[in-house]
């Protein structure tokens, strides 16, 4: 699952292939659409969640609120079922659908929003291989580093200024997540903890300074 960006995405996945999955664009409804979506993948497939191995969920980078739903209801899964839960990073997610789809070859980038006018975004050697963390800038920061480079995802359709070769998917989709998950795990490969990586604090803080207020 993943809900890192507006998508909120779900997958079952059967250790060689996708059997069911689920996506819909909502950026404000990750957590009324989540559960529901559990629901129908499960229903789709024809299992329960007590059948459920593992739990693969993303862990951006991506906003604050969204993020942690998908987080705490994997976490949640993982420990009402006694499971694993995987963390993987979604750019990552991003990066293997464009190669599966054969939408990309050789270099490339991948951008999602961020809001506030910046993208979050990482460079690939190629559908697999990540050069770099993920960081988060301003299109116009980046766009002399990454030009030249197809750029995959939202955050390259938002900003055509920068981005000149946007390329698909625009979304990322659980099942490009669970399969790229699942082919790492085969060959022996450790995922990440399932932790948020946010790169910024979120939007909402505690103020720093207080008024002091002496009652009469």
């Amino acid at each position: 699952m993943d809900t890192a960006t507006p998508a909120v995405t779900v997958a079952l996945h059967d250790g060689t292939s996708v059997v069911a999955s689920s996506g819909q664009v909502d950026a404000r409804r990750h957590g009324e659409l989540l559960l529901p979506a559990v629901d129908r993948v499960l229903a789709e497939a024809g299992v329960k969640l007590d059948a459920v191995t593992g739990v693969v969920v993303g862990v951006g980078p991506g906003p604050y609120t969204g993020l942690r739903v998908g987080l705490v209801t994997a976490a949640t899964f993982g420990s009402a079922l006694a499971v694993p839960v995987h963390g993987i990073c979604t750019l990552d997610g991003f990066a293997y659908a464009a190669g599966q789809d054969g939408g990309v070859e050789g270099p490339f980038a991948v951008a999602t929003d961020a809001r506030r006018k910046e993208v979050y975004w990482a460079r690939y050697e190629d559908a697999r291989t990540r050069t770099g963390e993920p960081a988060v800038d301003r299109p116009a920061d980046i766009a002399r580093a990454l030009a030249g480079l197809p750029v995959v995802g939202a955050g390259a359709a938002l900003y055509p200024e920068a981005f000149p070769d946007a390329r698909g998917p625009e979304h990322v989709a659980a099942g490009a997540l669970a399969s790229l998950a699942a082919e790492r795990l085969a060959a022996g490969q450790e995922l990440l903890e399932p932790q948020p990586l946010y790169l910024r604090r979120p939007d909402a803080q505690v103020p720093k300074n207080y008024k002091v207020v002496t009652p009469k």
